[in-house]
């Protein structure tokens, strides 16, 4: 039997995520691009290992923002893991309880959400995203996602089959509802945290 869906989230700062290694700056207020903290939410999508976290991070730093690991809250919520939650509840239960998190998001301020790779693929999950913030999809190629996340066992979705193969054919699937939700579109491969910041501020300025 599936335990309740809750739909009360703890709402205080969050701890970030796992951050990546590639290229983080260690003062990243120095390589600073804006003074003005966004008027908007930022919400980043994308598939794993394309960087949610280390930017999300990032960004938190720079502007003091609340930074929301979708992930990390609901494992922490649910008291396991995100695989655990999979293989004791099914997927559809996961997703649900994406969903739940998105809607009691609303009205937040100042913060940036790290949505998990699959948050994208329910439509009521868009609209949820867009009445929280302007959405951000990080891409990287197959070869990339599969060089950050090689080491990592916590991917539900390609278990025991972690391949760039794999990755491009999930990655492949996914493509057209990621590009469908996103107001902009920021390839991350060989580019520091800091310049994938600068470009996502500039063209979030732009809009």
């Amino acid at each position: 039997m599936h335990p309740p869906i809750e739909n009360r989230f703890a709402m205080g700062r969050m701890p970030t995520g796992t951050i990546l290694s590639y290229g983080l700056c260690s003062d990243w207020r120095k390589r600073k691009p804006m003074n003005q903290k966004p008027e908007k939410n930022i919400v980043l999508i994308g598939f794993m290992g394309c960087g949610k976290s280390s930017v999300a991070a990032a960004l938190g730093r720079n502007w003091k923002m609340d930074v929301i690991e979708m992930d990390q809250m609901i494992s922490e919520q649910q008291g396991m893991s995100i695989p655990e939650i999979f293989d004791r509840f099914g997927e559809d239960y996961f997703r649900d309880l994406e969903t739940a998190l998105l809607k009691n998001l609303h009205g937040r301020r100042g913060c940036v959400v790290s949505c998990g790779g699959g948050v994208p693929l329910r439509k009521e999950n868009v609209t949820e995203m867009k009445k929280i913030g302007q959405v951000v999809l990080l891409t990287a190629t197959p070869e990339t996602i599969y060089s950050r996340t090689a080491g990592s066992d916590d991917r539900p979705n390609l278990k025991n089959r972690k391949s760039p193969e794999a990755i491009a054919e999930l990655l492949e699937q996914r493509r057209p509802k990621y590009e469908a939700a996103a107001d902009c579109i920021i390839a991350t491969d060989g580019r520091t945290v800091p310049e994938i910041c600068e470009e996502l501020m500039r063209n979030l300025a732009e809009q």
